[in-house]
């Protein structure tokens, strides 16, 4: 049954994670992999994870953590790594080439590209999935096309745009922007490299997700350090490409006592949230506009490979209202006491404002307690993106749009 606070701006369905064995395509070995490739493309190291210890001293939470994604390859935005790991993995297939040995400069041989020969990637992306498939393949010298939703701000096509790749606005929603660019692609032998999958087209998605396991790896290896484990992980959701990669590599490297696991999107676009409220197992997609601030994670259908696992591991589905992801902008941006400024985008924001609304508003206490959320938690959220429309982030940060 799916439950309304009105007053927090939330909508949530509880669930029962289901005792079952981890996903066997997302173990520590295979994140390895993902983190090997990574560290060979210029400009890698990794990202922070920040500790807002005085912020959690505040509201009572043992330990708050954000995987701080702003700075990635200088990007903006974590979507990087599975584009550019999808796209070496897709490569290597067309040439016969075994992956492991791969690394970025195998790629950028003369002798391959010129086995690659001409070559046109296409995606429809919100903004930071067509900027990663844009940037790899202007390190590759390959051609890209990008579809995006109707709607979608100047700065965030302009981004793209800057990596040589051609931009195309429709006049669709995000999903059927997908739908057109399959279309397109079919009728114009385009390579699509697409984070959301389909019946007969699994094997990139699915390669997409495993890129995005580097920064698992990377914060579970950054906790480690500190002696810390997770408790509860906020994990954001459009398709739910990577919200079911995080969980599903933490389910399997912390599977003998597995973290809660929530997930969290734009009430305008929840489409796993009615996939839980179903309570049937299958997924649901959400029409309409999709309209939300939450840019990334405005997407009505489900990614299935992504639902089949979230649907077993997963605690909690809610919705959030935008001025939700606002006031996370502002919380991240306005930091406690000697706890560090991040810079957070409206879709990188939404974990810290739902943990805001859990902790601190008293509609929001029942919710609390069925998540076992208190002093003796370490949580862990991701802030998947900086400021991708500067317009927007400056309007809300600086002058309160968005306030709830």
């Amino acid at each position: 049954m799916m439950t309304t606070i009105e007053s927090c701006g939330l909508r949530y369905v509880l669930a029962s994670p289901a005792a079952i064995s981890p996903p066997a395509d997302f173990t520590d070995a295979h994140a390895r992999q993902a983190l090997s490739f990574h560290s060979t493309l210029p400009g890698y190291r990794p990202t922070s994870l920040v500790d807002l210890h005085q912020l959690a001293s505040r509201w009572n939470i043992g330990n708050i953590l954000v995987k701080n994604e702003s700075s990635r390859f200088g990007l903006s935005a974590f979507k990087v790594l599975g584009g550019s790991y999808s796209v070496a993995r897709m490569l290597c297939r067309r040439m016969g080439i075994e992956w492991e040995p791969v690394d970025f400069g195998t790629l950028k041989k003369e002798l391959v590209r010129r086995q690659i020969g001409p070559l046109t990637l296409a995606t429809a992306t919100d903004g930071n999935h067509g900027r990663s498939v844009a940037w790899m393949a202007e390190q590759l010298g390959l051609d890209a096309v990008i579809y995006m939703p109707k709607g979608t701000v100047r700065s965030r096509v302009e981004n793209i745009r800057r990596h040589g790749a051609r931009v195309e606005v429709t006049d669709f929603n995000y999903d059927e922007t997908v739908r057109l660019v399959w279309e397109l692609a079919n009728k114009n032998g385009w390579q699509v490299i697409q984070d959301t999958a389909w019946e007969g087209y699994t094997e990139i998605p699915l390669w997409v997700m495993q890129g995005y396991t580097t920064m698992s790896a990377e914060a579970i290896e950054q906790m480690a350090a500190v002696g810390m484990c997770p408790t509860h992980v906020f994990v954001q959701a459009g398709v739910g490409a990577f919200a079911a990669a995080m969980v599903a590599n933490m389910a399997n490297v912390f599977s003998e006592s597995p973290p809660r696991f929530i997930v969290v999107e734009p009430t305008q676009a929840a489409c796993m949230l009615a996939s839980a409220r179903a309570g049937d197992g299958r997924p649901r997609g959400v029409t309409g506009n999709l309209d939300t601030i939450m840019a990334g994670l405005a997407c009505g259908e489900p990614s299935p490979l992504a639902w089949d696992i979230l649907r077993k591991w997963c605690c909690c589905f809610i919705g959030c209202e935008d001025f939700v992801a606002a006031n996370g902008m502002r919380i991240l941006a306005n930091p406690m006491g000697e706890d560090v400024a991040v810079e957070a985008g409206e879709s990188g924001a939404v974990g810290i404002g739902l943990l805001d609304r859990l902790a601190n508003h008293p509609d929001c206490s029942m919710l609390k307690k069925e998540l076992e959320l208190d002093s003796e938690s370490t949580v862990l959220v991701f802030n998947t993106e900086g400021a991708t429309d500067p317009v927007n982030y400056r309007d809300v940060v600086w002058y309160g749009k968005y306030n709830g």
